[in-house]
């Protein structure tokens, strides 16, 4: 509660949320409880950018004295000001750490109520390595800024209540004790808005329990053998190899590396991969252990490279749908039109095409200049409408051929060139052949991004030939990182100026 010395000072209260979250309902919803309550207000907004690098900042200051006619109508300010905010509200944890960067939350007066969900910023997204801020991190830095700091999920806890998180936000706000208003005054404020009434108090209630009684940190499941028994004996045969050929601290990344091979191609492909560890495994150098870790999943990831093919069987499996709907909380007797921004280059159309065909079609003949012509502009696929889908659907099914098409040919020599070289550094430096293999980083995607990972790999690779075994482990580390830091190459090219490295 506010105390009394401070009666005659407006309560200034920063929403930072994202599109989509319900942020102008919860600043209405505020406004309206200052207003019915006694209370001056206002609310402003400054919009964000679209594409998730900025949310919409709504502002609201609510100043006592509406219902004493003697009071004088006060200026209040549009805008929050550093140092100057009783209460922030952020619909995710980024956008938190986005409020203390800017110095809206201090240890003495602000109370900073947050989401410990994360989605993901263009910057994070677009990394060549893992962009992702460490959320832990996030969490202690706002915990130490904050007079107050009360996160939870409320992603989640909207979901489990069937509401938006703006709700949940509210009853954390109410949970905080910070605002000078009863609980009966907060949810009426609800009810007097007259939309989705029931499952937004449903939410409120939820938000203003878990601010007081956080939830328990989230426990994953142990990584031990989750596995069930398949009923498919090739499986059965590829996981019993996994057993009896391979040491238990690989046995996960390996089995991993299976199902996501199986998901990929067929229980012959996952053969092939498992083959190929062998073959390192048992050479000179190949049984150190963390080249072992390192080579069962990235040879997984390589091998299940990004190709037309994978992209249209994702985008049109039964999860992705659902997933989709439950984003956007469509109902279920709502219409859910998806749209898909097509953009292949002619290389990825040659790639997808049988060997010899592609081969032909990427010479520069009259049919490859139209052909690029067509690509340039892209096109739209929807992909709930039944041609659109078919579409897709037919281009998924060409995974039965996946092995003669040109893109495979090339793939399959890279790997193969990747493993001679992580093979030869292995029987001198096992650290260096661990560092070798995780070169596979920089290769990832499709389209534009997997042709600058490519030549960013195939530099490094290069250099990894060049220097053979003077090359030092941390020194590749280095150069690696780089890589991955900057996808046009110009890190790794100061990277390499700075170690001496031609």
């Amino acid at each position: 509660m506010l105390s009394s010395s401070i009666a005659l000072q407006p309560i200034k209260i920063a929403i930072l949320a994202m599109g989509g979250e319900g942020g102008g309902v919860l600043a209405d919803w505020i406004v309206n409880l200052g207003e019915e309550n006694g209370y001056f207000a206002q609310t402003t907004s400054v919009p964000g950018v679209a594409q998730r690098t900025g949310a919409t900042i709504y502002y609201v200051e609510l100043f006592p004295g509406a219902d004493n006619l003697q009071t004088p109508r006060p200026v209040l300010a549009l805008m929050p000001m550093p140092g100057d905010v009783d209460v922030v509200l952020a619909s995710e944890l980024m956008e938190a750490g986005r409020a203390v960067q800017r110095g809206f939350v201090t240890p003495e007066r602000t109370t900073l109520i947050s989401s410990t969900h994360r989605v993901y910023s263009i910057a994070e997204k677009s990394a060549m390595g893992d962009g992702r801020v460490d959320s832990q991190a996030l969490i202690r830095h706002a915990s130490s800024s904050a007079r107050q700091f009360i996160h939870f999920d409320m992603s989640q806890a909207a979901q489990d209540t069937g509401s938006v998180i703006s709700a949940v936000l509210f009853g954390a706000l109410f949970g905080s004790g910070v605002l000078p208003f009863s609980r009966t005054q907060f949810e009426e404020t609800i009810v007097r808005g007259g939309v989705g009434v029931k499952p937004s108090l449903r939410a409120f209630a939820l938000g203003a329990e878990k601010s007081v009684h956080p939830e328990e940190p989230y426990q994953a499941p142990s990584a031990q053998n989750v596995i069930h028994t398949p009923k498919n004996k090739q499986v059965s045969a590829l996981l019993a190899r996994v057993e009896n050929e391979f040491s238990p601290h690989v046995h996960y990344l390996v089995t991993e590396g299976i199902r996501r091979l199986i998901d990929y191609q067929d229980p012959a492909y996952a053969t092939l991969y498992l083959n190929r560890l062998n073959n390192l495994f048992a050479q000179n150098g190949g049984q150190d252990e963390r080249l072992q870790r390192a080579l069962a999943r990235h040879l997984a990831l390589w091998m299940s490279y990004e190709d037309t093919i994978r992209v249209a069987d994702l985008k049109i499996r039964d999860s992705r749908f659902a997933r989709v709907r439950d984003e956007v909380q469509a109902k279920d007797n709502q219409l859910l039109n998806i749209n898909e921004f097509m953009h292949p280059r002619i290389e990825e159309i040659c790639e997808t095409l049988p060997k010899n065909l592609g081969r032909w079609l990427m010479r520069p003949h009259w049919l490859h200049k139209a052909l690029r012509k067509v690509t340039e502009k892209g096109r739209t696929i929807t992909t709930s409408s039944f041609f659109g889908f078919l579409q897709l659907y037919l281009l998924a099914a060409w995974r039965k051929g996946r092995r003669s098409t040109l893109r495979y040919q090339l793939e399959t020599q890279r790997i193969e060139k990747w493993l001679e070289l992580v093979a030869q550094a292995a029987q001198t430096n096992p650290a260096l052949a661990a560092e070798i293999t995780q070169c596979q980083r920089v290769v990832k995607g499709y389209s534009d991004t997997h042709a600058r990972g490519l030549r960013n790999f195939q530099i490094l690779m290069d250099i990894v030939a060049q220097q053979g075994s003077k090359l030092a482990p941390i020194n590749l580390r280095e150069l690696r990182e780089a890589a991955l830091a900057d996808e046009h190459g110009k890190e790794l090219e100061k990277c390499r100026q700075r170690l001496a490295i031609n």
